[in-house]
């Protein structure tokens, strides 16, 4: 009996790390069909602030799905990102928030997401942040997704 219990934890433990390693759903198609916000225009933060900034890293270009979706925040004047105020949302109409999904990847130091799965096509998301001196930053980027 014992025997029989070894493999089955071993194959439990297989299935789990699996499921660990699945893709991470950032878009649906249904979300991708939905048409754009009238005038949106993606926008870069101009002047001196002292909010926290986002900054697109990766993907630098246009690539297939699942891509590396990767931001890094970065604070000023001895603040703190709050990581709890992160919200990010797809701009359609309506816009889609995506807070939720990508929350288990939001770390202080920015957002790391290896295999968010999309659709082809442009997104302008919108990432709004605080520090803990209740300042907000925000950024609007584009995510060019190449079909497979």
């Amino acid at each position: 009996m014992k025997r029989n219990i070894l493999p089955a934890l071993i194959a439990a433990g297989l299935l789990f790390s699996g499921a660990a390693r699945a893709a991470t759903q950032l878009i649906t198609e249904e979300e991708a069909k939905l048409p754009p916000p009238k005038g949106a225009v993606a926008t870069d933060r101009r002047g001196i602030l002292r909010g926290p900034k986002v900054e697109f890293v990766s993907p630098s270009d246009s690539v297939s799905s699942p891509v590396h979706l990767v931001l890094k925040f970065e604070s000023f004047g001895g603040a703190r990102i709050d990581p709890d105020s992160v919200k990010v949302m797809f701009l359609r109409t309506p816009n889609v928030d995506l807070t939720a999904r990508v929350k288990p990847f939001v770390e202080a130091s920015g957002i790391n997401i290896q295999d968010a799965e999309l659709p082809a096509g442009e997104y302008m998301v919108r990432v709004d942040i605080k520090d803990s001196d209740g300042r907000p930053g925000t950024s609007i980027f584009t995510l060019k997704v190449a079909p497979k």
